[in-house]
């Protein structure tokens, strides 16, 4: 037993009087209502908001502890990983222990992430706030009868969480990092993955205790032979299974809620020897412009009626009435307004949440610029090529009101969450791919007849036609036309689809406006792949794969 073990293990016996230990999940809620940190909506779900600094992730103040451990197993290079030294580590953890010591009301649970059994990681997280340990009710699993047979069975996270308490500034001066206003941050996010301890103080974000957990995962699972994704899964009737990647706005959610399809999750997976499973017990959804005609499985979940003890569901930072009705789509609090609830509030889910090898993978972008086909079909070297670069677009608004897409590429379609060396996990994919002969394809749903500004948004009914041909194989018998610029396999036929449509030069009237506009596209690929992998050693026959190539 480590230092820090003994420490926390001292701790829980003094404080014995003052912590429950697993309580019911409606002792829980009953304790979040009594402590005022949620109110009860009409609808029985509980109502939260956060400080401003904490309405979304902190990624400035989310630490790696850097050892020599895993000097070589961690992309250092990556902006998202964060080296912290053990020291200052040690600090915050027993500064956590210390703020903890001074609570009337401690709750600690024992849960698991992952749904397969075999990789299922034991987390107990020890906190000062209720809704903190509803959180891990929602989104965690329960502890299954068979933890014996997990890897990591002897080998529990332990995360201390304090989302309302603050470091002391001039503690960490030179430790953390120094704000805009020269101040040092009072916020920390910190994993220590070889000790497997976690601490959180001062970011009240519930998606920080979820995102951390996420993050273990993607470093302990390579090192399993285990593919973590961030991604969504679902089933089909023949028992064939889909994965589905895209960044926000990608129509990730929307397109994996398929009435003929039972979904297994909507954002983290594992991919092992014995299929796919999602880590996950729930579901963190976002919540601006929820709408119940277009996302009815999770308005549904959220918005049913319950006794308040019974339902559960943690609304943060919603806009809210007088009268307890929400407002979706006011985001003057933030356009970033979440909802925990757990799969079962879902209609259309499969209980196991586990499925076999999947058939087919969808990589989703929404391409603003309007020149990426709507679907092509990718080879073994042109899917790692795309889970490296995780590419979609935003737009970014100027003063002067004009529009123009920005391209945004995150690793893996998840790159604050995937730690380890980036080959380490396209290899993986790549040998996964070949062994279970996946299909992948890649989805733009985004514009078409010009990029944003002259054209539109590709039209649903046509993206789902492409997703229902890809999962049902109608794709693998069409005829192919190869794209040099972007390498990319594009059918000349698609079921109930406009073969117009599927090459993107056709549906542009301006021929020269559409040659520069891919050009830049194409440049932007090549210039981001240069930066984030010039020194990574990445396969020569992937990179050539890379647009701009």
């Amino acid at each position: 037993m480590g230092i820090l073990d003994g420490k926390i293990k001292k701790f829980l016996k003094e404080k014995n009087g003052d912590i429950q230990i697993n309580p019911k999940r409606e002792t829980v809620i009953a304790d979040a209502v009594r402590k005022n940190e949620a109110m009860v909506a009409k609808n029985g779900s509980l109502a939260t908001w956060t400080p401003v600094e904490s309405t979304g992730r902190s990624p400035k103040d989310t630490v790696i502890v850097k050892r020599q451990e895993n000097e070589d197993k961690i992309d250092w290079s990556s902006p998202n990983n964060i080296p912290v030294d053990e020291e200052t580590f040690d600090m915050a953890f027993n500064d956590a222990i210390e703020l903890l010591k001074e609570e009337t009301e401690i709750t600690v649970t024992d849960r698991v992430v992952g749904a397969d059994s075999s990789y299922a990681l034991p987390v107990r997280t020890i906190t000062d706030f209720s809704l903190s340990a509803l959180l891990t009710y929602n989104m965690f699993r329960p502890v299954p009868d068979d933890i014996e047979n997990s890897i990591f069975k002897n080998r529990e996270f332990t995360v201390l969480v304090l989302p309302y308490k603050k470091l002391e500034r001039k503690k960490y001066k030179n430790r953390l990092r120094k704000l805009e206003n020269g101040k040092t941050s009072n916020m920390i996010v910190a994993m220590d993955f070889e000790r497997r301890k976690g601490v959180i103080i001062g970011s009240a974000y519930m998606g920080s205790l979820k995102k951390m957990i996420f993050t273990v995962m993607n470093y302990y699972l390579p090192f399993e032979n285990i593919l973590p994704l961030h991604c969504s899964a679902n089933e089909g009737e023949e028992g064939d299974s889909a994965l589905l990647l895209g960044l926000s706005g990608t129509g990730k959610t929307t397109l994996s809620a398929d009435p003929s399809r039972s979904l297994l999750g909507d954002d983290e997976h594992g991919w092992s020897e014995n299929g796919i499973a999602n880590f996950e017990n729930g579901c963190y959804a976002k919540l601006i412009d929820l709408d119940k005609e277009k996302e009815p499985e999770i308005f549904n979940a959220v918005m049913h009626n319950d006794n308040y003890l019974e339902h559960g569901v943690i609304v943060e930072n919603a806009m809210i009435y007088p009268n307890g009705e929400y407002d979706f789509y006011d985001d003057r609090l933030t356009p970033n307004s979440r909802a925990s609830y757990p799969l079962r509030y879902l209609r259309n889910i499969k209980e196991s949440s586990k499925s076999t090898h999947p058939d087919t993978i969808l990589f989703l972008t929404a391409d603003a610029y309007g020149v990426l086909p709507p679907v092509s079909k990718l080879t073994k070297n042109q899917a790692m090529l795309w889970f490296l670069m995780g590419y979609t677009s935003k737009l970014a608004g100027t003063e002067t009101g004009i529009d123009t897409p920005v391209a945004v590429f995150s690793r893996f379609f998840g790159q604050p969450f995937m730690p380890a060396k980036p080959s380490r996990y396209a290899e993986m994919l790549g040998e996964k791919i070949n062994k279970y002969d996946t299909s992948v394809y890649l989805i733009n749903t985004g514009w078409i007849g010009g990029s944003y500004g002259t054209g539109h948004r590709i039209n649903l009914k046509y993206t789902r036609a492409m997703v229902n041909a890809a999962l049902e194989a109608k794709l693998e018998q069409v005829e192919y036309e190869m794209d040099k610029r972007f390498h990319l396999k594009i059918p000349k036929s698609c079921p109930n689809v406009p073969a117009e449509i599927l090459n993107q030069k056709n549906t542009w009237d301006n021929k020269k406006a559409y040659e520069k506009k891919a050009e830049e596209l194409a440049n932007e690929f090549s210039s981001y792949f240069d930066k984030a992998y010039g020194n990574q050693n990445i396969d020569r026959k992937i990179e050539k794969e890379c647009p701009g190539k």
